[in-house]
């Protein structure tokens, strides 16, 4: 076990950082950046009010190979105070805590793996850790696509799959909000003057179906919300929808069509907002010559990994889409993303960690 690496991810589990939790996001990048900064890096941040962005950058060292670009997340989907259910504890090889996996590991592995090369030869090395990638990233595209748009390759420290293989690709992923606005009136002394939201709403809900029907897009409507009081017509409602993409065309064809709702009922308006946004990213010939070149890098240190498409998504979705060497799922092992049983393999993490170090090194 790398006890100075587990030492590491315990410190940061036990900070609990929610996204849009500004006062823990804060708490546990003040840490990250220390250790960032004893590792060799620069530090600086993109600031935003739900949370700040982090960048770290290490100066080439000895070789004229150009920059890697690094991506991670500091964000979790648990709430303060999931560690009184869900504690940090080690039982041989399984670790188990809130964000473990996703992907606090990633970033114990990446620090202490660049600790490792120091003083030899290296790229110069990029690191961006997002501060609300697990709704979406909403604040951090730009930074993102700027990034990439310089770099060599870009590697994603995203939990891999199961038994730890790399994702050469993702599904598209987009939350959109459509708002329907109606025009109140008494249900039962004037319900003709009115114009129902809800109403309105669930019609919307059933065409949007239909544009979904025969194509390889997911649709989950995650929320439904809208009108007060049952003896007033509704004047206001709204439902945020998850969408899911395979495909660029379908991707295409289905927002196209989510902007050019019209209402159903005259004195009706709709309007459609994409809360996040992640394009489709398919597999392409720069992403494959990425993985081979990991998978040979590996082999080098007795590591044998594979590399497929994963159905979620992540900020290499906006690299991998527009064509940059993407190749994602270089946190360590494990499983249980987002549930109670969410663990790590300490095994992994000195797998992962000697892995990136090749890398680093290598690419």
């Amino acid at each position: 076990m790398d006890s100075e690496t587990v030492e590491a991810l315990r410190r940061y589990t036990l900070l609990e950082s929610p996204t849009g939790d500004r006062r823990s996001l804060d708490t546990l990048a003040a840490a990250l950046e220390t250790d960032a900064a004893h590792a060799g890096f620069h530090v600086d941040r993109e600031r935003h009010p739900t949370g700040d962005h982090l960048i770290w950058t290490l100066p080439a060292r000895d070789t004229d190979g150009g920059p890697i670009l690094l991506l991670s997340h500091y964000d979790t989907v648990w709430p303060v105070g999931t560690l009184a259910e869900l504690p940090w504890t080690v039982d041989g090889d399984v670790i188990r805590g809130p964000g473990v996996y996703d992907t606090k590991a990633g970033l114990a592995a990446l620090l202490t793996a660049v600790r490792t090369i120091a003083g030899g030869p290296h790229p110069e090395l990029r690191v961006i850790v997002v501060a609300d990638e697990e709704i979406g990233s909403p604040t951090a595209g730009g930074l993102v696509r700027a990034e990439a748009n310089r770099a060599t390759a870009i590697l994603g420290l995203e939990p891999p799959h199961p038994g730890g293989d790399l994702k050469t690709g993702r599904r598209g992923s987009t939350r959109a909000r459509i708002t329907i606005t109606g025009v109140e009136a008494h249900a039962a002394l004037d319900p003709d003057t009115g114009v129902s939201a809800i109403d309105e709403l669930v019609d919307q809900l059933t065409g949007i179906r239909g544009l979904v029907t025969g194509r390889q897009v997911l649709l989950n409507t995650g929320t439904v919300a809208g009108g007060g009081r049952t003896n007033v017509v509704a004047g206001h409602a709204h439902a945020d929808l998850g969408l899911r993409f395979l495909d660029p065309v379908d991707e295409e064809a289905v927002l196209g069509g989510l902007h050019a709702l019209h209402p159903v009922r005259g004195g009706a308006t709709i309007t459609t907002e994409l809360l996040s946004h992640r394009p489709t990213w398919r597999p392409g010939p720069a992403g494959e010559r990425l993985l081979g070149r990991i998978r040979e890098i590996a082999a080098g240190i007795g590591q044998d990994i594979g590399g497929r498409p994963a159905d979620g998504a992540a900020d290499t979705n906006t690299t991998g889409a527009l064509g940059r060497p993407t190749v994602d799922g270089l946190a360590p092992r494990g499983g249980g993303a987002h549930a109670r049983t969410e663990w790590v393999s300490a095994a992994g993490i000195t797998e992962r960690t000697a892995l990136l170090a090749a890398l680093l090194r290598h690419l």
